[in-house]
């Protein structure tokens, strides 16, 4: 559990979940824009809100957050079998 933290809180705080993007430092708003976390923070709140708008636009949240689901899972199956034996 403490790895998972340690692996979330990062990325929860380096996305735009409590501020928008724009109020954020410059350093961080570069964080900011590698973290799919910020698109899928953006796309959920497209499509929960009554009128709700997107920064990024709602095709490129689910590309982006498709592309790493899929470099993730084939980074995951390439890795797999060495943690195993």
């Amino acid at each position: 559990m403490g790895i998972g933290q340690l692996m979330t809180m990062p990325l929860f705080f380096a996305s735009n979940a409590i501020y928008p993007v724009a109020l954020m430092p410059t350093c961080l708003q570069l964080a900011s824009r590698l973290n799919p976390l910020t698109y899928q923070v953006d796309a959920l709140r497209s499509l929960m809100l009554i009128d709700g708008t997107t920064t990024y636009g709602l095709g490129l949240d689910i590309v982006i957050l498709l592309i790493t689901a899929t470099g993730l899972t084939l980074l995951c199956a390439r890795l797999y079998p060495r943690i195993v034996m």
